[in-house]
């Protein structure tokens, strides 16, 4: 076996500007994702941690922190241990929760109910950071392939590791530092749940999770006291942008389907949704 990778590299050429990725089974019989990159390639799980590794006998190093932190806290009565189950919410169900409020300053005062086995120190959340690059990686591509599935787990996992930072790590730059990224990931987990719904022909249903999804960036960007810079945002351009080019192919019976909806959304009294389905009417009619 030659460990020389150049014959498989021609047949798989760098496109520059694209990103190439496929899905390939490998010698174990397993589904692999592969990304061609300039100088070579990766190869990821489809499921698990990408680089098939499980640290510390568990799925992911996220897991064993959380899990190791609610032990800790478990001896404080548990009232401030990681909220995973929240986190990983859907967000069509939903507010922005923990996605959108995870900017907000670290409270100091909150440290003095943490014990010391609870902490993350700076080499934990190095190596937090150097496995979320591993899951962003493998969302990208899932995101290509089609596996919306794929996408809003990895994306809901990244985001736990953000909060769990900004939560219970040592130094006040590592519970910062991911947290520039929490719009981007609320974008592309919005981008997999709209692309669901487009494959399962329910447009009015992807035009109401793009709104959700611009709304959340936007509690995101206002919880970071940057309201300012999200019109003008990466985020907020392709999710709109996503939204006009979905809105005028919405057929006249998905706008008979929207006020359909809206009259049960206000007979239930849930005002939130019925003021993104006006938006979406209005929107249409302009």
């Amino acid at each position: 076996m030659t460990l020389d990778l150049s014959a498989l590299l021609n047949d798989w050429p760098y496109e520059p500007g694209q990103l190439n990725v496929r899905l390939i089974e490998g010698d174990d019989g397993k589904p692999k994702v592969q990304m061609r990159v300039d100088l070579g390639l990766l190869q990821m799980e489809v499921f698990g941690r990408p680089d098939g590794q499980q640290p510390e006998g568990r799925e992911s190093l996220l897991e064993f922190h959380e899990m190791r932190i609610d032990d800790a806290m478990d001896g404080l009565g548990g009232a401030n241990g990681p909220q995973t189950d929240q986190a990983s919410g859907d967000l069509a169900g939903s507010d922005a929760g923990p996605m959108a409020g995870g900017l907000a300053d670290h409270d100091d005062e909150d440290d003095e109910g943490i014990p010391g086995d609870a902490v993350l120190t700076s080499d934990d959340c190095r190596q937090l950071r150097e496995e979320a690059v591993q899951y962003y990686h493998r969302y990208i591509s899932l995101l290509v392939l089609g596996d919306y599935d794929g996408v809003v787990r990895d994306t809901t996992r990244n985001m736990r590791v953000i909060d769990l930072c900004e939560q219970y790590a040592e130094e006040e730059d590592d519970r910062e530092m991911l947290a520039q990224f929490r719009p981007f990931i609320a974008m592309m987990r919005t981008r997999a749940l709209a692309s669901q719904m487009l494959s399962l022909d329910e447009p009015a249903a992807a035009l109401v999770l793009i709104d959700v999804g611009i709304n959340e960036v936007r509690d995101i960007y206002e919880a970071a006291d940057r309201l300012e810079a999200f019109e003008d945002s990466h985020e907020a351009q392709l999710l709109r942008g996503m939204r006009a080019e979905l809105a005028k192919k919405l057929p006249a019976s998905q706008r008979s389907e929207l006020k359909r909806r809206l009259e049960e959304a206000l007979k239930a009294e849930n005002y939130e949704l019925a003021a993104i389905l006006r938006d979406e009417l209005r929107m249409l009619k302009d």
